[in-house]
This record gives structure tokens, sequence and C-alpha cells, in this order.
């Protein structure tokens, strides 16, 4: 008799090992075979190419826009800041002491062995940017003077560096790519509906855009941003159940005016100390973006966000079909590159590789177009494509006149981008429990995939401390929520004023 295992052959995917597999792994594997990026020659750094460049563009595009709508506007601020400036607020410094690069010569020699070692130690040495608080305060000490000169709306799009002691593509390299915005404000009401207004902006896109469901609050003291006085969050649950932080709102009341001697003159002559938030988002959303929506079959991408919408994938199975078959391509391309898609032109690759046409097929699985559209001799004939959705099985694919797939591409796109969310939503709503003793509450973080807890907590910073040597679990924040559920503290047994949100995470 044959075994079960004969008669139930595992199913084959593109991307090994499997999520199931091992998670971490395939993480790996599916930013290989999508081609977004590697590994550099530099300790914890990595080489974004084209694909994942595209994705981060896209993100760019989007938040820069909306950016500018509130009123924002873009600068452009020293990699290098004295390390003088990183001392002036106390907080700050010792949120980053440990993961900052420091520059301190000036030059290379070749000394007696022939090798280059450093030459000229600066008198001051700098930090290479972990981020900018400090030398824009400083700036803004300047700029300030007065009310009129209030508010002050910047954002910088940049490259920061915090040495990591253990790095993951995407998710925690030594050099990364972001946004950070920096205002400074007259009043604190002001300062204060900044920082809540960002955090919309972030929660949109990545609900709207990126199809990632996320859940708004503020951290707690333990984990806010060095020096602020209150940090808001986003906190969006990957496909093992883990949490990942996706953008960040700073209220840093008058910490770093006070530090950098950022003053005006108010409406009545006297002087104020100014009030300043930051909030930024990183290329850690593509590591988002990658464990929530892709599969074993490789990358997934939301259509609002994706490189291209169509890959066209040619396949002549005879030599004297092939220039039909690619002004038909063409002519197909041509159509659906008039369209528009939330206020982009439709991206719409053609993929002349001299290569069949399974393997056609599944780069462009891997790579998670939304659509692939395959030509061959029989399409021609009957005016028709033959279209592959990446949000569906492989096997899903199915004829469809012409004329109807340019008519619905829209519709399709959207369809897939609503699929995507609600995937996610559903998934983030089944593992987020109420959990209302510490026995069950241990219970539940010894599982190796656990989910979300929403506990009663009564604000005890040595009990989060314990939960997080116990169990590598953290408080991710304190849910905005319009009417708070007071309680029980399941640790304590004192009141709790509501619900906070407890994971593990990246």
């Amino acid at each position: 008799m044959q075994s079960n295992k004969a008669n139930n052959p595992k199913p084959k995917t593109a991307i090994s090992p499997t999520r199931a597999e091992n998670y971490p792994e395939w993480y790996q594997q599916v930013i290989k075979a999508a081609e977004l990026a590697e590994n550099s020659p530099v300790r914890g750094c990595m080489t974004i190419k084209p694909w994942g460049y595209a994705l981060w563009e896209n993100m760019q595009a989007v938040l820069d826009a909306k950016f500018k709508a509130t009123g924002h506007k873009n600068a452009y601020f020293p990699l290098l800041i004295p390390a003088s400036f990183m001392q002036k607020e106390a907080d700050h410094i010792d949120g980053f002491a440990k993961e900052c690069a420091v520059v301190t010569h000036t030059r290379l020699v070749t000394n007696n062995e022939g090798k280059l070692v450093p030459e000229g130690k600066l008198e001051e040495p700098y930090i290479i940017r972990p981020t900018s608080e400090t030398i824009i305060g400083e700036a803004y000490s300047r700029w300030i003077q007065s009310h009129r000169d209030l508010p002050i709306l910047l954002n910088q799009w940049c490259n920061v560096m915090r040495w990591e002691m253990r790095t993951r593509l995407f998710l925690r390299t030594t050099e990364f790519l972001w946004q950070e915005g920096h205002t400074a404000h007259a009043t604190e009401q002001e300062a204060r509906q900044e920082t809540l207004q960002m955090l919309a902006i972030y929660q949109r896109f990545a609900e709207d855009y990126l199809a990632m469901p996320v859940i708004v609050g503020e951290k707690t003291a333990s984990e806010r941003f060095p020096g602020a006085v209150n940090t808001y969050c986003l906190e969006a649950m990957m496909q093992d159940k883990k949490a990942l932080q996706s953008g960040t709102s700073h209220f840093l009341g008058q910490n770093f005016a006070r530090a950098f001697n950022i003053k005006f003159l108010n409406d009545k002559s006297q002087e104020e100390f100014a009030w300043t938030t930051s909030w930024g988002v990183t290329t850690r959303l593509i590591g988002g973006l990658i464990m929530t929506h892709s599969d074993d079959d490789g990358l997934i991408c939301p259509p609002k966000i994706a490189p291209a919408h169509v890959a066209i994938l040619p396949i002549a199975h005879k030599e004297e079909q092939r220039s039909q078959i690619r002004e038909y391509g063409e002519a197909l391309a041509r159509e659906l590159r008039q369209l528009t898609y939330h206020g982009r032109p439709l991206v719409v690759e053609i993929d002349y590789r001299d290569i069949t046409g399974g393997e056609k097929n599944w780069s462009w699985v891997k790579k998670g177009v939304p659509f692939r559209v395959e030509i061959g001799g029989k399409e021609c004939e009957n005016n028709s494509v033959f279209v592959g959705r990446r949000d569906k099985s492989y096997k899903e694919r199915a004829a469809q006149p012409r004329t109807e797939f340019i008519a619905t591409i829209i519709q399709q796109l959207d369809d897939m981008q609503n699929n995507l969310f609600q995937r996610a939503r559903d998934r983030l709503q089944q593992f987020t429990v109420n959990i209302d003793s510490k026995e069950d509450f241990y219970e539940f973080f010894k599982k190796e995939e656990s989910g979300f807890a929403s506990a009663h907590w009564n604000g005890d910073p040595s009990i989060e401390a314990q939960i997080k040597k116990d169990l590598s679990v953290t408080i991710r924040c304190i849910p905005k929520v319009e009417k708070p559920e007071p309680g029980i503290c399941i640790f304590s047994g004192e009141k709790s004023a509501q619900r906070v949100i407890f994971a593990k995470a990246y």
C-alpha cells in the first residue's frame, strides 16, 4: 500500500522554504526571487535593486504629495552632525549613543606596510546622521525670531545610519532610507494637532495604498522616542502574527527648543520657546508590504504601489508568429498606457526575453506584478488575452476578450487592492484577542505564533520590563479609541484605564 504522503505529495511552490517551514528564511528568499535587494559588502547595509527601489519611489511620490498638500516643504540638512549637538538633549543622546557611527579623521594615507590608514584627526568628531532633530534644531534657533516666522513645516528625504548588531533586509539595516518631518509651532495645541495630523496621513497611506491595516496608538514611556513628550505609532500584524512598527509621529514639546534655544517673540513681545514635532517612515515599509501580502510563490504588490501594473508576456511557438505577436503586444500596451490608475499612468512591462512561457510567467509571479497577460498566436487570432491575477491561484488564469480586459482593468486592479486589504484586516481581527488573566497571557505568548493580546495594564514600567524579559513581548501601543474600557490590570490587580496591545515584534 502506498503511503498517504505519496498519495498527497507536497505542492510545489516557487519559494523554498515556505512560510510554514521557516518564515524568516522565506522572507529572505522572497526578496531574492523578486529582485528587491541584496546584502552589500558593507556590514549591515543593503543594495536596493530597481524593482525594490521602484516600490520606494512610488511610496515617496504618494507621501510627498500628501505632505505638500498639508503645507510642508522639502529641505535637506547635512549628513554629518557635530558630536556636541547630540549632547545638548540628554535623553536624545542616551537613546542613540550605542547606535552612532562616528567620523574622527579627514583623510587616508599609506603607511609603511602599504595600507591605507586614517590621518588628520578632527578636533570634534562628527556623527553620521541617526536622525536630524539636533542639526535641524540648531538651524531653527537661527531662523526663528518672531511668531511671524512660525509655523515652520519641513520634511527631509534622506538616508540615516544606526549601527545595528543584527540586521535583516528592509526591516533593520545599518543604513536605511526614510523621510523625516520636523516642524516648529507657536503653541502647544498647534504642535499637538500637527503630530496627530501626520499620524493620520500615515494611517491612510498604510491602509489605502499598502493595503496594510494598522492599530493606531501611543507608545509607553519606555518605548517613546528619545527626547519626546509623546510618541504615536502605527502597528501592523505580519503573517507570522508578529507586530511591525510602521510609522511614528512625535510631539517633542519644548524639549529640543530648550536644548537648542529655539525662541521667538510672541504677539505680546514676550519671549517663548517654540513647540516642535518630528515624524517619519522608512524603507521598513517595504518589509511590511512583503510580510503582509506575499505567499509561497513570491512577492504580491498592492496595485496602488506596484512598480508595474501589467506584464505582457509574448509567447511565440512558431518563428513566423513572432512579429505578429509583438505587434499585438505593443498595440495592447499602448492602449493600456493611456489609462490612469489613482492618478498614475498605468505602467506596463513587455517581456521580450527568449525564454519559455512558463519561465516568463513564474518570474513575474515572483516579482508580484498584479496582472500577467499572455499573448500568443491564439490570442492574436481571437483578439483576446490570457490573464493571471497575482492575488489568485496560478491555475486561475483565464482567457478574456481584449476589449473587455482593457475596459475592466482599472476595476480589476481596485478589486485586487481591496481584496489584499480585506485579507490582512481579517487576519488582524482574527489574531487580536482579549486576555483577562496573567495565566492566559503567558500561555498565549508561549505559542510559536501567537498574535496581538489586548489586555489591561496599570501603567507600571517594571511590569512591562518583566514581561519583556520573560516572553520577549512588548507593549506595542496604547490604542486610540473613542471610549477607553477601564478594568483591572491582569498582572497587579490594580485599576487600569484601558486595554493595551501586547505582541512579539520585529
